[in-house]
């Protein structure tokens, strides 16, 4: 385990193959987002526009990556009918797929049975380091750490293909 962890940008720019990430939680309250989601609340409205300085440079981020062949999904476990703050991520995530990620949708009673899940949402970079995300109750971020632990590298990618395999394309996939 890693203390000094850098910008996630950073770690994902030293990325060669591929960069999975697994979401588990129905709510997040993460600073960069909060007047976007006060104004969804408000209005229904989501910021759509990839060339905007909201998503930008997330937007830069992934199409770099994808055009040095790194692979990008992210999975998503989320529970139904699902929480406002789904839906407010729900709106937008046309955006990422336009960036170059892959995204897919997995209604948490269907990851009861056969999935192994971490405690904690994470990015597994190259299949070799596992960026944990560490969130308070409330959905605000704590920290992140940086795990090369062979093993946790093993079940963090496990899981993350045992998610995707059941989880829902996001064109496919309809908010309940």
């Amino acid at each position: 385990m890693h203390s000094n962890v850098p910008p996630f940008a950073e770690l994902l720019r030293g990325c060669q193959s591929s960069a999975v990430h697994l979401e588990m939680r129905d709510q997040y309250a993460v600073t960069v987002e909060a007047d976007d989601y006060a104004r969804w609340k408000a209005t229904g409205e989501r910021d759509i526009d990839p060339g905007s300085e909201y998503w930008a440079p997330w937007v830069d981020l992934i199409s770099s990556a994808r055009a040095r062949g790194v692979e990008v999904r992210r999975a998503r476990i989320v529970s139904e009918p699902v929480s406002e703050y789904i839906r407010y991520e729900h709106a937008a995530t046309d955006v990422n797929v336009l960036a170059g990620e892959q995204v897919r949708w997995l209604p948490r009673h269907q990851a009861s049975a056969d999935i192994g899940l971490p405690a904690n949402d994470f990015w597994l970079l190259d299949g070799r380091l596992v960026r944990w995300g560490y969130f308070a109750g409330d959905g605000t971020g704590i920290g992140h750490a940086l795990d090369d632990d062979p093993e946790a590298v093993r079940r963090c990618a496990a899981a993350f293909e045992a998610v995707w395999l059941d989880a829902i394309p996001h064109d496919e996939y309809k908010i309940h």
